[in-house]
């Protein structure tokens, strides 16, 4: 690559794919708008190549890029869905994982939510111990604090129940 010239659309999506795993949809928008960035820059006076716009269909060099990287194998949407579930999981709820892949455009596969689900009891109780320091909530108010913050990480009302259940025993 010569000094000074922009990074092809390739190689700026293996680039992106070094950094971290990313879902069919985000990669596709981040290409986009790196696709059209580029385009603008060479329409612009004193560019040394004017393509035509009208001919330049961006959407389809993208959808192209992203059928070949997932033919590579350098896009992959369960090891993006694997990725977020380590990343998250430590910390988040089972809703809250769900949502956001949902955002992404995936879902987990059964055997992955019943994994989480198998699990998300005992998560929860680690994530209330370091918040709370396992205290059991001294009065009404303070159990209500300790239910919307596990709610707020996206557990589910009966995991939340059955960790502040099990204090009060």
């Amino acid at each position: 690559m010569v000094r000074g010239q922009p990074l092809s659309l390739k190689a700026r999506a293996i680039g992106l794919l070094a950094q971290r795993e990313h879902s069919l949809a985000e990669l596709r928008r981040k290409l986009v708008r790196l696709a059209r960035q580029r385009l603008a820059e060479a329409t612009q006076p004193g560019a040394t190549e004017s393509p035509d716009p009208a001919e330049h269909d961006v959407g389809a060099e993208v959808d192209a890029l992203l059928v070949w990287l997932q033919a590579q194998g350098y896009l992959s949407e369960a090891r993006f869905v694997e990725s977020r579930i380590h990343a998250r999981s430590q910390r988040y709820g089972n809703l809250r994982i769900q949502q956001e892949l949902a955002q992404h455009g995936v879902q987990l596969e059964a055997e992955q939510q019943a994994r989480l689900k198998d699990s998300e009891l005992e998560r929860a109780r680690q994530i209330w111990q370091r918040k709370f320091g396992g205290a059991a909530p001294l009065d009404a108010a303070a159990r209500a604090k300790q239910m919307r913050f596990l709610a707020g990480r996206g557990f589910s009302a009966e995991v939340i129940r059955r960790v502040l259940r099990a204090d009060d025993e």
